[in-house]
């Protein structure tokens, strides 16, 4: 069901998360996240996820009608003219489509394990605290087929606004495990007999082609500006790096991150001897 409601202003005390799209601590707090955009919206309107409200313009609020009487909970609809929902932004919105939503349990990883198909294809990110680039990594996973996403503590959350923004929505697909103890979570992976290998340019030789990635395995990727904690690096299998130019020092994650699920898929999808 839709409860549609017109608005002049945004002062509703139910509109206070939109007023605080900037405060991600307190949004984190709460267990909400924020999406923006038609295809962001669109994709969390057609997903499983709780979607707490949605403040548009009236004409997206024509377009997604079909989908939000769809949903199975109440949704409230906001409707205001474009020129105010800019008011939050401080800029001017191409759409000015926004919605909240909760951010679901996180699941165990253990569960995680046993409800996915073999051979398991896992991402883990360390110190990741670049919100654009963690939602181009969740994008990554999504395209190559990855079962889930383990964060580190270090890491920003993937339910901030501009990773849901980068991601273009694949968040609400992918499921998540955001670790308090990456190097914990590593050990236990590999106590499961999956193999940890770490994406770092510094190793003895081992080139991304020659290392083993067609059975179960976690990729592991650090920040761009220090790479993988000398734990973590510690707690994987093996190291591997993508050959590249003398005078490059290392890709952006995401890139990085590509290139290995790439070579993951590429591995898989050999003949069976």
């Amino acid at each position: 069901m839709v409860r549609m409601q017109k608005i002049d202003s945004l002062d509703l005390p139910e509109l206070q998360p939109y007023r605080t799209m900037r405060r991600q601590m307190d949004h984190r707090q709460q267990g909400i996240f924020v999406a923006e955009g038609e295809k962001v919206v669109r994709r969390l309107l057609e997903s499983h996820l709780n979607v707490v409200s949605v403040l548009l313009p009236e004409k997206w609020a024509r377009e997604l009608s079909p989908l939000l009487e769809r949903r199975a909970s109440e949704t409230r609809v906001y409707v205001a003219e474009k020129g105010l929902l800019e008011t939050l932004t401080g800029f001017s919105m191409y759409q000015g489509l926004l919605a909240i939503g909760k951010v679901p349990p996180q699941p165990a990883l253990g569960l995680v394990l046993q409800q996915s198909a073999r051979p398991l294809l896992l991402v883990a990110a360390d110190g990741l605290s670049s919100a654009e680039n963690l939602g181009a990594l969740v994008r990554n996973c999504a395209a190559f087929g990855a079962h889930a996403l383990i964060t580190g503590e270090t890491s920003t959350s993937p339910f901030v606004r501009r990773a849901v923004r980068a991601s273009m929505g694949t968040i609400f697909h992918l499921p998540v495990i955001e670790s308090q103890n990456l190097v914990s979570a590593l050990g236990y992976l590999r106590a499961q007999g999956v193999r940890c290998v770490a994406a770092h340019p510094h190793t003895d030789g081992l080139t991304l082609a020659r290392a083993r990635l067609e059975s179960d395995c976690c990729l592991v990727f650090g920040s761009e500006g220090y790479g993988l904690a000398p734990a973590t690096l510690a707690a994987c299998d093996e190291a591997a790096a993508i050959p590249m130019a003398a005078n490059v020092d290392s890709l952006n994650v995401a890139s990085s991150a590509a290139v290995f699920l790439y070579e993951a898929s590429r591995q898989r999808s050999r003949p069976v001897p």
